[in-house]
């Protein structure tokens, strides 16, 4: 499969042979370059399959499985909100991370600074050492 590749001044897509989707959405991205660096890098691993990074303006999404990319969204988007909103009605402090498990994958959530971050892998993966990995 070759590479598609179609952009606008508003949103870029681009299909990559590793069957993984990245968008940009916005010309200018607001991400740290280093996040997305060190994300891309946790995602070569066999066992992660992929992140979504958001802030006010923009997203950036790797997936393996681009076809789940509404459902991981939606999934994490409530999830990140959710445990917000627990964590200010019981007064336990700030938020740092979230973790979803289900039957065979699971996801972690986190707020670096402005962005939202979810990462999604395999169920056996040690996520606290994802999350050293990103937090570096």
């Amino acid at each position: 499969m070759g590479k598609k590749k179609r952009s606008s001044a508003e949103t870029e897509t681009v299909l990559t042979e590793e069957n993984a989707a990245v968008f940009e959405l916005a010309e200018e991205s607001q991400v740290s370059s280093d996040l997305v660096k060190s994300l891309s890098e946790i995602c070569k691993r066999k066992t992660v399959l992929g992140y979504i990074i958001r802030d006010a303006s923009t997203a950036t999404i790797d997936l393996k499985e681009p076809e789940k990319l509404v459902d991981y969204a939606m999934l994490t988007s409530q999830a990140l909100e959710s445990g917000q909103e627990l964590s200010q009605l019981l007064a336990v402090g700030e938020l740092k991370s979230t973790v979803i498990e289900g039957r065979d994958i699971k996801a972690v959530c986190m707020i670096i600074g402005e962005s939202k971050i979810s990462v999604f892998m395999k169920k056996s993966v040690d996520h606290a050492d994802l999350l050293n990995s990103i937090t570096q």
